[in-house]
């Protein structure tokens, strides 16, 4: 008989069980709201190997697509074949440590005389107390900060996967999924998936869930209107513009923010609270580049600045707070774990970092665990070292002639050449991105005050090697400041101050957006941005 196998845990197989019986077996939580009768389409699980072990999609099923299964549908047909799965809500590394910006608060959600109100709307009697939520909606991560309104604090911060990672691992896949026959599936499974964190949030701080009256949410033009029920079609075609900013541009709207009930919307909090999507900047600019301004004082700024927020879709600002520029590079998923073969997210078990050495290579993981996987950091450290050892040229060709390189003998972790030819292609669209922003505000690099990187695994690299191998710009290193989630805070911001909210909603109609794909020469700088090798940057 073969195991289940889940990390390190292992169970035999038993004919007839569901994932989702061995998710309780092994004590993993996983959403759900139908009680396993398939209909909630919540309790997604990836199928890491041993597909053939069990049975056939069903009905409930079909939505679904390549290795993503239902656990509560999904049962055992052959006990003789390991089988391997993984919850589409993992726990990320959660960053202890970000950019955090005095302000004066002044929350529009607060207690006059003994009411709490939105504003000037009464939502019910004050009870004791008042929270908000503010939620950066990633592509691939989902980051809330949980506000105490009065006291003006952030009292816990959680973080997952974004189960909607079955539709595709990037925006423009998503948007494909949801034009087709399940339009709405990706939306359902997020708003489950913010709801069942707010339940386990509540739970651990023994908090009542309708104690929090206000939300704001910022995420990309994509996942923000998603979420809001708004069709994202649009932002797939060209001139690759959302709904709400076309909708803006046309003079029906005096924002691209968006305001909505809790009741409406679906999140299950106090059903009168107003949920707050920041305003769009432009094309796939979203409310997060807002909230990220936001956060690094742009609306303040007189110096210039050039800020790289990297993800699945990396944004590069450049600017001060009288002329910004901003462009969207669409980097793909391979620095955050995708179409890479041993590529993963910032889990447990990821290597982090890596050192090559003369007899022997040093690695360091997540959780100090057996490697499992690399993660985006430990990607560049590879790649930086392969380069500085001259095992890999600036093309990426191993010098040996080999097809692969093994960074973890033990385990039998490799990097191929095939997964090179991605991280070249996702490292080139971040390169092209910076040199073009730059290019176009017309300064030398040298002129920049500050280089802020933004986002969970910009957190984490090792930002000489990144320069080393041209995925960021040459850049002096005393001025490079890393502001972790600043999305994030920018969102808690947006929270905490109405007046700041509103400056926020002001400064994005400066914002100059580039259209990286339409610039003349983007072709040739994408075949240089391709090797690795430091950038050459000259006006």
């Amino acid at each position: 008989m073969s195991p289940l196998i889940h990390g390190s845990k292992k169970i035999p197989l038993d004919q007839g069980k569901t994932v989702f019986d061995y998710a309780d077996d092994l004590k993993i939580r996983v959403p759900t709201s139908c009680g396993r009768t398939g209909e909630c389409h919540e309790c997604i699980v990836e199928i890491k190997q041993g597909a053939d072990a069990l049975t056939h999609r069903t009905e409930s099923e079909k939505f679904l697509k390549d290795r993503y299964r239902l656990a509560c549908q999904a049962k055992i047909s052959d006990p003789s074949t390991n089988l391997e799965f993984s919850v589409l809500r993992r726990q990320p590394k959660i960053l202890t440590t970000s950019i955090n910006r005095k302000i004066t608060a002044d929350p529009i959600t607060c207690k006059v005389d003994n009411f709490v109100c939105y504003g000037d709307r009464k939502l019910e009697e004050y009870k004791g107390s008042i929270f908000g939520l503010a939620i950066d909606l990633g592509t691939t991560t989902v980051a809330m900060n949980l506000v105490d309104m009065e006291k003006h604090v952030t009292i816990y911060t959680a973080s997952f996967e974004n189960p909607q990672k079955f539709g595709g691992s990037d925006v423009m896949n998503r948007i494909s999924y949801d034009g087709g026959p399940y339009q709405g599936e990706l939306r359902k499974v997020i708003l489950s998936s913010i709801n069942f964190e707010i339940g386990d949030m509540c739970r651990k701080l023994n908090l009542h869930r309708r104690r929090i009256y206000e939300v704001v949410l910022v995420g990309n033009s994509t996942m923000r209107d998603m979420v809001f029920g708004v069709d994202v079609q649009s932002i797939g075609e060209k001139p690759y513009k959302s709904k709400i900013e076309q909708e803006f541009i046309e003079g029906e709207r005096k924002s691209t923010a968006l305001n909505i009930l809790a009741e409406d919307l679906g999140i299950r909090i106090f059903p009168k609270a107003n949920i707050y999507g920041g305003p769009l900047i432009a094309s796939h600019v979203g409310s997060d580049v807002s909230a990220d301004l936001l956060a690094i004082g742009m609306d303040e700024m007189e110096e210039n600045v050039m800020l790289v927020d990297i993800g699945t879709n990396t944004e590069v600002i450049i600017g001060n707070r009288d002329r910004i520029l901003a462009a969207s590079c669409p980097a793909g998923p391979a620095f955050e774990g995708g179409e890479i073969k041993f590529g993963m997210a910032g889990y447990e078990g990821a290597v982090e970092a890596v050192k090559i050495g003369d007899a022997d290579i040093e690695i360091d993981t997540i959780g100090d665990i057996d490697p499992e996987g690399i993660c985006g950091s430990g990607l560049i450290d590879l790649l930086a070292e392969l380069r500085r050892t001259e095992k890999m040229t600036e093309l990426g060709v191993f010098k040996n002639g080999e097809y692969e390189f093994t960074f973890a003998s033990e385990q039998e972790l490799t990097l191929s050449r095939a997964d090179i030819s991605a991280l070249s292609q996702a490292k080139s669209a971040n390169y092209c991105g910076q040199w073009i922003v730059l290019r176009e505000f017309g300064q030398p690099i040298t002129d920049l005050a500050k280089f802020y990187l933004a986002g969970g695994f910009a957190n984490y690299i090792n930002e000489k090697n990144a320069i080393e191998i041209g995925f960021l710009a040459d850049v002096n290193l005393e001025n490079i400041e890393k502001v972790g989630n600043a999305s994030l805070e920018g969102a808690t911001i947006m929270l905490l101050s109405g007046k700041l909210r509103s400056r926020i909603e002001d400064l994005v109609l400066k914002v100059e957006h580039i259209e990286l794909e339409t610039t003349e020469d983007f072709f040739d700088l994408f075949v240089e941005g391709c090797q690795f090798k430091r950038m050459n940057f000259k006006l």
